[in-house]
């Protein structure tokens, strides 16, 4: 099923993805109900298509990397080589972005080229001859697009809904309340999943990597989590209750170690994963340049790979002592002294061991400044070039347990909240939990889902993104920056968006 799905995705990239991503131009497909989804595998690869951008939105470019950006664990210093320096980053790192950041304005053009995709397949299939028999392809859709829904909602807040395949230049869209965004997502879910298969109805290795009803669920079971952020009003028991349609099935188990979850070759088989994206480089469809992008240039001779890694994304030690000696989980972040797998210093041209020490400066940082994240191993990878195989991952089921034990923990049962952070614990090899404040479910959900793209959504959720200081960011944060401004490119576009406030 992956190789039928990634011949489907190089399909799809030659017929669909030609749509413009600005509201104000005009946004279509270049298939219409006249000529094209006969078939449900023609349908099928526009559907794919949406997969393929919705994983670039939750990736590794800039909208996984800007939100993390604004949090204690992830930065991206510029280097005394003069490599990596970009002002927007410093601005994100310290929580003075403007309207004016290219990064945000990057991110915003990906969400809405997800979500122009989606309308245009939307469109296409529901008027197509055979829509009776695309019903669950149709639901798919709309689900792929409230995702991308749900990464506007939660950057900007306000945002247009906009659900036609073309934009009219002369009725441009309107800014819509978060609330109402909301609303939107959530009944868009419900209704998609209603048509969708359940887990314990397909054959999981072959179906994968498509959304299920469960990876549905867990989608609405983190916008639950963070309801009372979004609207004012807290939604824990729904969040429980979607958590718990996923445990129930009985289909999801955690893996032996969290690292298996990020194995090349551990993906379809993986009993932990509930939503990822399949990666084949070899195949142009989709790439992982994850290792690219964070480990060390001395990490070519550690693992053997086929390049130097561009030393990027780096760590420090807030994230790095929030973990207790011998939690394997430790044991994915680079920091310290370095060595080859089996044991031998790692050492430079000059003879010298690689030891990795804190960020100094932010702005100039040298090139062993900054502790490297092993999310992504490249042990096992098939490479092309610089780009791994590993596929991408969304939701796994150990943020249900966590979601489920917060759930339990704010409407007052606390021990049934204990028990399932400390399966988590436990797994890790983690000293379990004698008692549980709130304090700790964050600081689990920190260690848990290190570089996993949850972590500035915790911290709002937490109130920590605008209470805690950490370096660079040195002085709290008002709470009108949970979101970030509409790009002034966008407002210049339309002027029917209105810009967020204190912006």
């Amino acid at each position: 099923m992956k190789h039928r799905i990634l011949k489907l995705q190089i399909l799809v990239l030659v017929i669909i993805l030609g749509g413009c991503t600005k509201l104000d131009e005009e946004l279509f497909g270049k298939l219409s109900p006249d000529n094209y989804y006969k078939t449900e595998e023609e349908a099928l690869s526009s559907v794919v298509g949406i997969y393929s951008a919705l994983s670039q939105v939750v990736s590794i470019g800039d909208p996984y990397r800007c939100p993390e950006m604004e949090t204690d664990e992830f930065f991206i210093p510029g280097r005394t080589n003069g490599g990596w320096f970009l002002q927007d980053n410093m601005d994100l790192m310290r929580h003075q972005v403007k309207a004016d950041n290219g990064r945000i304005l990057v991110i915003w053009n990906q969400i809405f080229q997800e979500i122009g995709t989606a309308n245009a397949v939307l469109e296409s299939l529901e008027g197509s001859p055979n829509s009776e028999n695309l019903k669950s392809l149709i639901a798919e859709t709309r689900a792929l697009r409230a995702y991308g829904y749900f990464y506007a909602m939660d950057f900007w807040g306000n945002v247009p809904i906009f659900t036609k395949a073309r934009v009219d230049p002369q009725d441009l869209p309107a800014t819509n309340s978060r609330q109402e965004v909301f609303a939107f997502i959530e009944s868009e879910m419900l209704a998609a999943v209603e048509e969708m298969p359940s887990i314990t109805e397909v054959n999981k290795a072959s179906y994968y990597p498509r959304f299920t009803k469960e990876a549905i669920y867990a989608s609405l079971a983190t916008l639950y989590l963070n309801a009372e952020v979004y609207t004012g009003t807290a939604r824990w028991a729904d969040a429980l209750e979607m958590s718990n349609k996923i445990i129930n099935t009985n289909k999801y188990a955690l893996e032996a170690r969290v690292g298996d979850c990020f194995l090349a070759t551990n993906e379809k088989n993986s009993t932990e994963l509930i939503s990822s994206f399949s990666i084949d480089p070899s195949q142009n469809a989709g790439n992982n340049q994850f290792i690219l992008y964070t480990n060390h240039a001395l990490d070519q001779k550690k693992y053997n790979l086929p390049f130097a890694p561009a030393d990027g994304y780096s760590t420090g030690d807030v994230a790095l002592n929030k973990y207790e000696d011998g939690d394997e989980r430790k044991g994915l972040i680079e920091y310290g002294p370095q060595f080859y797998l089996n044991g031998d210093p790692l050492l430079d041209d000059n003879g010298q061991q690689l030891v990795l020490i804190p960020i100094q400066d932010i702005t100039a940082a040298e090139q062993n400044e900054g502790y490297h994240v092993l999310k992504y191993s490249p042990i096992g990878v098939k490479w092309a070039g610089f780009n791994a195989d590993n596929d991408l991952v969304l939701i796994r089921y150990a943020d249900i347990l966590l979601i489920k034990a917060e759930a339990l923990f704010r409407l007052g049962n606390a021990g049934e909240a204990l028990t399932l952070v400390n399966q988590i614990r436990e797994r890790s090899n983690a000293t379990p939990l004698a008692a549980l404040t709130l304090k700790d479910l964050e600081n689990e959900r920190a260690r848990e889902f290190l570089w996993e793209g949850h972590r500035k959504r915790d911290m709002v959720r937490f109130g920590s993104f605008f209470t805690e200081t950490w370096y660079p960011n040195t002085t709290t944060t008002p709470l009108w920056r949970g979101i970030w401004p509409i790009p002034t490119a966008q407002i210049a576009a339309n002027p029917n968006l209105v810009q967020n406030p204190n912006y």
